[in-house]
């Protein structure tokens, strides 16, 4: 006898809990299938931006994950980049998230994953139509017209902590996992587990993008020492060296807290081992002083840049690292991952409740592979090249006041502020004329269809994002009654989910350049403007956003 849910989520981390919280938020049935009963603790994807924030914001658990942090609450979040070494003349601090805060509803903020994992689970645990199977894993995926069936086996896992970064199951003779046996029925299944997704494997799915061949280690250690040597620095909480022999790869420390917790990055010949290296050696090469460090992990990872080829395949779709696997530069990989829960979240909910259209699921990878792939291609792998052509180009033992000249420009560089995801070539988004989808764009408080919806307040003083609904918003500053009455009227036949927020606050007007704005349940723009485009209802643009129009 199958369990039956409406959502199978295989892959319980950060992305797959997320998804769960999305989803039991919204009253949809599903199971968590999560092979590890506990977090791994290792402190990687710790820099959560401020768009990250927001979500932790609508699914009422900011607070919770801001009291998580390890960090103090004042300390700053940011870096320094040195040239070789850490302890060289020559370093700089960038410009950081701060300088886009804001454009967004939440301040960033930065703390262990697994930390970020435990405060999900908490809200996991308070929804009652969420089944949570954690010490279990998927072994079987088979789907057809009427639905998925996943079959999946108890681990028979108890071990805890840093062990778990290199758990396997126990197996029995057929090499299965040895525990107890069950299938479980829905409508989608959902991959969120990891850069090995079983699930992508068995929707058949390939991937592309960029292979650096790079042996890459991953540290964790304490040490007070390399605290009290790292204070010739502001306060910051990650530290890179770019050292010209690698070629453009880091070289970088982060803090998991002040005082004595690290993690460290760095690349390692590709046959490296844990008996064959000298990773003291490579940490002091790296801060550019000898110190003594007390190793509790040491793991290693491939350097690549690789894109799914599609989100989705039938009923089966990947999330997160599944759909998306690349380096730790740039915080791009855990913040994606959660975009990722939220934007399909929604679209699940809306199809599996009977409002949602044929075309709205297809978005789902429409919107997301076209952000990711530029990011890994235009951010991280192109970062990687450019610092390898500047340290092949520059060099103080070369000619040191063109190196100088050329590192201090190195040091008011920032992707930040042109890092806008936006989805201007959706096919529910009513954007602009050969609008694409990318991951570059601008910050502005304008509003623009197919853009986040940045923050503005209400003439109640109120901010704009306390007035969105768990579901679209339509915000109508003086607009006329017999327009809002036509959205209001077109939902309700739709049986779309619409609230409508009425205001006639000048200053909000003035600064989103729109009298009407029309957001979907993720806080992007569907349709902004003072009236209608010719030929077109308030039933158009409400079809378009939920998938019922067909594709542009």
């Amino acid at each position: 006898m199958a369990d039956s849910y409406q959502v199978v989520i295989v892959g319980g981390g950060p992305v797959g809990v997320a998804l769960g919280v999305e989803l039991g938020l919204r009253g949809v049935s599903c199971a968590v299938v999560e092979r590890y009963p506990e977090p791994q603790r290792i402190p990687k994807g710790q820099n959560l931006s401020q768009r990250t924030l927001e979500h932790f914001y609508f699914w009422g658990i900011v607070d919770e994950l801001r009291a998580a942090r390890v960090m103090p609450n004042s300390y700053p979040i940011g870096g320094v980049t040195a040239y070789k070494h850490l302890m060289s003349d020559y370093w700089y601090s960038p410009p950081g998230r701060e300088t886009v805060h804001s454009f967004y509803y939440e301040e960033n903020d930065r703390l262990p994953q697994y930390l970020t994992e435990a405060v999900l689970r908490a809200k996991l645990a308070t929804l009652p139509n969420v089944t949570t199977l954690f010490g279990w894993t998927a072994e079987s995926i088979e789907q057809d017209a009427d639905g998925v069936r996943v079959g999946i086996a108890e681990t028979g896992a108890t071990s805890d902590g840093f062990a778990w970064a290199g758990f396997e199951p126990e197996k029995d003779a057929s090499g299965g996992p040895t525990g107890e046996r069950r299938t479980l029925e829905a409508a989608y299944v959902v991959g969120c587990d990891g850069a090995r997704s079983f699930v992508r494997e068995c929707a058949g799915i390939t991937s592309s993008g960029e292979d650096f061949e790079q042996k890459m280690l991953l540290a964790v250690f304490k040490s007070r020492e390399l605290h009290e040597a790292f204070s010739r620095f502001p306060e910051v909480t990650t530290y890179r060296a770019l050292d010209p022999e690698l070629q453009g790869y880091w070289m970088f420390f982060g803090r998991v807290d002040v005082g004595e917790g690290w993690f460290f990055h760095a690349p390692v010949p590709n046959d490296t081992v844990k008996e064959n290296y000298d990773f003291q050696g490579l940490l002091n090469r790296a801060a550019g002083l000898e110190f003594q460090a007390e190793f509790e992990h040491v793991g290693f990872w491939d350097l690549r840049v690789i894109v799914a080829d599609s989100y989705r395949n039938g009923r089966l779709f990947i999330a997160g690292d599944a759909a998306h696997s690349h380096p730790p530069y740039g915080a791009y990989g855990l913040n994606n991952g959660l975009e990722d829960a939220v934007n399909l979240g929604w679209k699940l909910a809306a199809v599996l409740n009977g409002w949602g259209g044929g075309t709205l699921l297809e978005s789902y990878g429409d919107e997301r592979r076209a952000i990711f792939w530029e990011t890994g291609q235009d951010f991280i792998a192109a970062g990687i090249k450019s610092d390898r052509e500047f340290l092949e180009r520059y060099s103080p033992e070369r000619d040191r006041g063109e190196f100088e000249e050329q590192w201090k420009g190195m040091g008011r560089r920032s992707r930040i502020g042109v890092y806008e995801p936006h989805f201007e070539g959706s096919p529910v988004i009513w954007g602009p004329p050969g609008g694409v989808s990318s991951a570059h764009g601008s910050h502005t408080f304008t509003a623009r269809a197919g853009h986040h919806l940045p923050p503005s307040t209400l003439s109640s003083g109120h901010g704009v994002h306390e007035a969105f609904g768990a579901d679209f918003t339509l915000l109508a500053f003086d607009a006329d009654t017999q327009t809002t009455a036509g959205f209001e009227e077109a939902a309700r036949s739709l049986g779309i989910p619409l609230v409508v927020v009425r205001d006639t606050y000048a200053e909000s007007r003035a600064a989103y350049e729109s009298r009407l704005i029309l957001v979907r349940p993720d806080q992007y723009v569907v349709w902004c403007g003072d009236s209608f485009p010719r030929g077109v209802s308030a039933g158009d643009i409400l079809k378009r956003g939920v998938g019922v129009l067909p594709l542009r």
